[in-house]
């Protein structure tokens, strides 16, 4: 029988933290919501539930666990000391705003948590894992250490796997992962076009970069993990991010553009220097078909773009064949958008022909769509078979961690309720019940003390 070629969506579990705290700038749905009360368990319960849809709609389907929040190893690194209680008390009542950031449940979007390379792209053959700095947020620069060791329990055979340690942790190689990389290819198993965007370069200041909000990835990032993964110049693309796009609050590539197989969709002012960028990729690309799907600006507007997020949704190829995307409920809330994507589907010529959508309103609202909740990882029977099997969604596991929320989670959490060290107490019982669920060993910093 010959080798089958999946794409595997890893979702974030949403943590027992999850708030909205409006941490993000240059993130307009983060701050938009700052302060209003969350409701972790729903959460954690909205995300299970997109999980086990795609997974009965017949795509691999993984999961990705939280990290440990509030953050105490990075609070005592900042010099808040005694107890863990004191530490959070002092945190909290000195410095609200530091205290916040180490609350963060942002690593529920795991399209920032990784760069992942296929192993049919990379020189060795492995599929290269290298987890995101996030330098441009202090809430999500505290990431990558324990992303790195989930990302290892996860995909823990060497044979198959190779890792390695985030790009040092410096504004000029500022990397955000996967929701700045999107890969176009014919079939999953075979080699495919990487295609990397970035915002600025960090080294050359004489280069057009966005004026009002940050580009939090720099070429030289890029460039770096392409040179790690052992990615060839044939297979590798880099594109500008348009500076006056993230000016508008498009903070990430994948709130723009999203790409699946051989289809790119993407908006019209997406890209500096589209024209020759989009030839370079179909010159690399080859004989076979691409399709290059441009929204125009008249059709929906930045605006409407960034407030629904179109493109921040999750194109799929299910075992029928037919390219789906799936989409926030805030999609179907926008007549504009609502239309633009029925005549989308509807089209004769169009390779994307269903759309779903799916309530998660609690991600949305705190700036993050379908696609920021997931990290694609293309992956062969073997690779599969090679990978931690308890990280894969099942009636049977969707089950388990559906009970484990009902049991760890609060159902309401309010920004002052960060400082109650018992809810430090319960993250920390529901992370070590969660890593025996998943079997991961000892990831968390509480765990190896």
């Amino acid at each position: 029988m010959s080798m089958q070629h999946f794409e595997v969506n890893y979702d974030g579990l949403v943590g027992p933290t999850h708030n909205y705290a409006g941490l993000s700038f240059g993130n307009v749905a983060s701050l938009a919501n700052a302060k209003a009360s969350s409701s972790p368990k729903h959460a954690a319960l909205q995300g299970l539930k997109k999980m086990k849809a795609l997974h009965d709609m017949g795509m691999k389907q993984g999961v990705l666990a939280p990290q440990e929040r509030p953050d105490i190893f990075a609070l005592r690194r900042l010099g808040f000391s005694g107890t863990d209680a004191e530490v959070l008390y002092q945190a909290a009542t000195e410095a609200p705003a530091i205290f916040q950031a180490v609350c963060s449940a942002s690593s529920m979007w795991t399209a920032n948590a990784a760069t992942v390379s296929p192993s049919a792209d990379t020189a060795n053959g492995k599929v290269h894992f290298t987890p995101a700095n996030l330098t441009n947020k202090f809430h999500r620069s505290l990431e990558p250490n324990t992303s790195g060791r989930i990302l290892q329990a996860m995909f823990n055979n060497s044979r198959y796997f190779e890792h390695h340690t985030h790009l040092p942790d410096n504004e000029h190689f500022g990397d955000e992962g996967a929701a700045n990389h999107t890969r176009l290819c014919r079939e999953y198993g075979h080699a495919g076009i990487e295609v990397f965007v970035f915002g600025r370069y960090a080294f050359d200041s004489s280069k057009p970069a966005p004026q009002r909000f940050p580009a939090r990835q720099t070429l030289e990032a890029s460039q770096a993990i392409a040179r790690l993964h052992g990615l060839s110049e044939e297979n590798t693309v880099y594109i500008q991010q348009n500076p006056d796009v993230i000016d508008q609050g498009v903070f990430h590539n994948d709130v723009i553009a999203v790409g699946n197989q051989n289809v790119l969709f993407y908006h019209e002012q997406a890209f500096a220097d589209a024209e020759s960028k989009l030839a370079e990729i179909q010159s690399k690309f080859g004989e076979h078909p691409l399709h290059f799907i441009k929204v125009a600006t008249d059709q929906v507007s930045i605006q409407d773009a960034v407030s629904t997020y179109l493109f921040n949704t999750q194109l799929i190829t299910p075992p029928d064949g037919q390219m789906t995307i799936i989409a926030p409920t805030e999609c179907q809330e926008n007549d504009n958008v609502r239309s633009y994507l029925e005549q989308l589907t509807q089209s004769n010529d169009s390779p994307i022909k269903r759309v779903e959508f799916f309530d998660v309103k609690q991600s949305m609202r705190n700036g993050g769509g379908p696609a920021c909740l997931r990290l694609r990882v293309a992956l062969n029977d073997e690779e599969i078979a090679g990978a931690n099997q308890n990280c894969l969604m099942s009636d049977k596991l969707f089950k388990r961690l559906n009970q484990w929320v009902e049991k760890h989670y609060r159902d309401e959490l309010a920004v002052d309720d960060l400082r109650d060290p018992a809810l430090l107490e319960e993250s920390r019982s529901a992370l070590d019940e969660l890593t025996q669920i998943m079997k991961l060993g000892s990831v968390y910093p509480f765990q190896q003390d």
